[in-house]
């Protein structure tokens, strides 16, 4: 049995969100993907702002108060930033503690332009995930390595 890449049933890559599994051979439009990508994540952290602004305006007329809307200003700023960095790091290494990650999703969800925008940035450089998905693809294609070659005596 072969794989799509010839190895002879070896591991096969992980399949990305938006890209399966041309990041490994950049073929099949990886590129116009990757400019797709970065071009819709940058557009819905453009529509988000949209939204967020629409969202304090609702505060102004409310007529909340100015600690209120700082309050939340600065609150969607911080989860974005946090947001921002948390994805921007998941793109090159697994989470050390999984559990803490989960704990982070609603942060995440609070601060979706920077997610958004980390997205679109990452895309510009490479598929989103790519260094870490080459990474353990390659360790798995030497494990296999070694497991076949024949040990000498």
């Amino acid at each position: 049995m072969s794989d799509q890449n010839g190895n002879g049933g070896g591991p096969e890559p992980e399949p990305l969100r938006f890209f399966g599994t041309t990041w490994v051979d950049h073929d099949k439009g990886y590129g116009l993907r990757r400019a797709g990508v970065a071009i819709g994540a940058l557009a819905a952290a453009v529509a988000a702002c949209f939204v967020l602004r629409f969202a304090y305006e609702g505060l102004q007329i409310a007529d909340t108060g100015s600690f209120v809307t700082v309050l939340v200003v600065v609150m969607f700023a911080v989860c974005s930033a946090m947001a921002f960095r948390k994805t921007w790091e998941s793109f090159s290494a697994r989470p050390t503690d999984p559990e803490r990650e989960r704990s982070l999703q609603g942060l995440k969800a609070i601060g979706f332009v920077g997610s958004l925008l980390a997205y679109a940035f990452r895309a510009l450089q490479e598929a989103p995930g790519e260094t870490l998905h080459r990474k353990e693809y390659e360790e798995a294609l030497k494990r296999r390595e070694r497991r076949r070659r024949p040990k000498r005596k």
